[in-house]
């Protein structure tokens, strides 16, 4: 349809704006199962160190809660992004509501990276009786529980089909006017959300591992400075996680495009020619798999917004597309 000439049907017009990723339910359904073995695991630990008197138990038990608490964050999140993927005031959709959440659970790490290297700077200055035995089954039990979260959460924040087909194509404008093409695009791009559950669940994981080490070589050697020494290590490793997740899921909130992205130049390949240049074009990811773009086009020789939306169907990481068409002076 010629979006500047006749009458548009209001029909043609509707579209929703359904940016979720493809994995996006079975990555919620698996958050969800593992904040239920996390919790079952924290409360037979908290349980039996009550019972039994173990400090270590109760200690790891409520340490396990923070990371319950962090996947809660992942959790909701997918929880509230479906269930207002249709909301017409969330006008692109919410397909962010991972990065969002993928950032609050990166300030979490932070927190957590920086009260195990200040723990541990206490217990460095100030050495404790460690119960070796019961501590290494503590953490043999972490750890294996760990690695139980981890294998169910693996793969889900890398590059993956999204699955919405955008309803009727990609929105475009024409001096003004509404047009729409017949194609819906999918792209891939990584999952903050499902990511930030992965690194919660592998730094307790990495806690475990150094823990199991440094209390094995301290019951042998006596080396109780070790104990201190691995967790200022494993302080160190997750705030570098955290930095990770904080500069990749920030990026996608400010519309920022990461470095090596090829998707810019990929669409001024497709459009430009000898008539035909883009004088303003913006990119910007609006959920796992999914970008939209506003495309600027002067050109000696105007045609309908359909056409270049024809040229830009090969990119499958577009799911909305404004083309702006202006005849050049």
């Amino acid at each position: 349809m010629n979006a500047g000439i006749g009458k548009v049907e209001v029909k043609t017009l509707e579209h929703d704006h359904v940016f979720l990723g493809a994995n996006h339910l079975r990555n919620e359904r698996r958050i969800w199962l593992v904040i239920a073995l996390t919790t079952v695991m924290m409360v037979a630990e908290i349980a039996a160190g009550t019972v039994y008197g173990s400090m270590a138990l109760v200690a790891d038990g409520w340490h396990m809660s923070t990371h319950a608490s962090a996947l809660l964050i992942s959790a909701l999140a997918y929880l509230f992004a479906r269930r207002q993927a249709r909301n017409p005031r969330f006008t692109f959709g919410t397909g962010k509501l991972g990065d969002l959440a993928g950032f609050a659970s990166a300030i979490v790490l932070a927190l957590i990276a920086l009260l195990m290297a200040w723990e541990s700077l206490l217990r460095l200055s100030n050495p404790v009786p460690i119960g070796f035995a019961q501590a290494i089954a503590v953490a043999v039990i972490g750890l294996a529980v760990n690695l139980a979260s981890a294998s169910l959460l693996a793969g889900g924040g890398h590059a993956a089909h999204a699955h919405h087909a955008h309803a009727n194509g990609h929105h475009a404008h024409h001096h003004g006017h509404g047009s729409h093409g017949d194609h819906a695009h999918h792209g891939e791009t990584g999952d903050n959300n499902i990511r930030a559950a992965y690194l919660h669940v592998m730094a307790d994981a990495l806690t475990s591992v150094l823990a199991i080490a440094a209390l094995t070589l301290g019951s042998l050697y006596g080396w109780l400075w070790l104990d201190p020494i691995m967790g200022i290590v494993g302080g160190l490793v997750i705030a570098n996680w955290s930095w990770s997740l904080l500069k990749s899921s920030g990026g996608v909130l400010l519309d920022l495009v990461p470095e090596g992205e090829t998707l810019p130049s990929e669409i001024r390949q497709a459009i430009e020619t000898e008539e035909d240049r883009i004088t303003d074009l913006h990119v910007w990811q609006v959920g796992p798999g999914h970008h939209a773009a506003i495309v600027a086009v002067v050109t000696s020789q105007p045609r309908d917004p359909a056409f270049y939306k024809g040229r830009l169907s090969a990119l499958e990481e577009l799911s909305h597309v404004t083309v702006e068409v202006t005849r050049a002076a």
